[in-house]
């Protein structure tokens, strides 16, 4: 393999630790092969004072990678799958998802205090309505604050005392070797995890054969079923960032479960149900626990939140 292969990512320290991770295992499994990353500043990476959900949501850090890739100045793309939108641009696809790490969110809190017994009033850092809404529900009391930034600049806020707690990805966290910070692994069944979180996602130009054969070997069977099923509610619910939607997929032999929610920003009301089947049907599910959501007040919740029926 005398062409190197060009991989897109942002150059933020989690993107670089997953994008040389794809590099490594690349270079394991093609001996011989020449691997370079391109660093590509998005949109989501220059704007890091104002939630995303004002700015445009998921599609702001992967537009000019997917320009980059249509292009050809590079051959792929590495992105976190809770980064990605449900629509690809014409001439691109998702080729592979990797096998998911640890899809739960964090608490990290400066006195070492798990989520329910954090002091009244206590000062959550979060940008996600996701978060925020189900941290809601489960204490009213708490302070919502915006954080924004690398894992880094938001830890580092957490230290210097910005935040009496501050709520992650336990996956990134982890990547990054800092599982040590954690003080809490909030179960799924308290806080639905974002949708795709954990897993990777290698996007490609269709048609590509060479990287088609590069990257059809990182695909996890398992996760991309339930991954699939996540993303086949949020299509049908039109939902990004800007809405608190949430969906998690586990997989059992071959039987997908999925857990879906819709929730208003402020917690109270919040919509949940779950859905199990055969993995072959798993978009099908997604799209079947999409529309009971929505029948059972969830088309409400977003109806008020886009300004019209969804």
């Amino acid at each position: 393999m005398s062409v190197p292969v060009k991989i897109g990512t942002r150059a933020s320290q989690l993107a670089l630790w997953q994008a040389e991770w794809v590099a490594s295992e690349i270079k394991k499994r093609f001996v011989g092969a020449e691997v370079e990353l391109v660093k590509i500043k998005t949109t989501g990476d220059k704007i890091t004072d104002v939630p995303l959900a004002q700015v445009g949501g998921k599609g702001l850090f992967v537009k000019e990678i997917e320009e980059a890739l249509l292009s050809g100045e590079v051959d792929m793309a590495v992105h976190s799958m809770k980064d990605v939108p449900t629509y690809f641009p014409e001439g691109l696809e998702l080729r592979s998802i990797t096998a998911r790490e640890d899809a739960r969110d964090a608490l990290l809190s400066r006195d070492n205090i798990k989520l329910l017994d954090l002091p009244e009033g206590a000062k959550i850092g979060t940008s996600s309505l996701r978060r925020q809404s189900q941290l809601l529900c489960l204490r009213p009391d708490l302070e919502i604050l915006p954080l924004r930034g690398n894992l880094d600049t938001r830890i580092r806020k957490l230290e210097e005392g910005e935040y009496d707690a501050i709520i992650l990805a336990t996956a990134g966290i982890n990547r990054l070797g800092w599982t040590g910070k954690i003080i809490e692994h909030i179960s799924p069944a308290l806080m639905l995890p974002a949708i795709g979180q954990g897993a990777l996602g290698l996007e490609i130009r269709i048609g590509d054969e060479r990287l088609i054969d590069i990257v059809g070997g990182f695909n996890d069977k398992n996760t991309s079923y339930a991954v699939c099923g996540e993303r086949a509610l949020l299509k049908r619910l039109e939902g990004g960032c800007q809405v608190p939607i949430a969906a998690y997929g586990t997989v059992f032999k071959n039987t997908v479960s999925l857990t879906g929610l819709i929730a208003s920003t402020d917690g109270k009301s919040v919509i949940k149900d779950i859905i199990e089947g055969n993995v072959s049907r798993t978009e099908e599910l997604g799209i079947m626990l999409a529309e009971n959501l929505l029948k059972a007040g969830g088309a409400e919740i977003l109806k008020e939140l886009y300004g019209k029926e969804v």
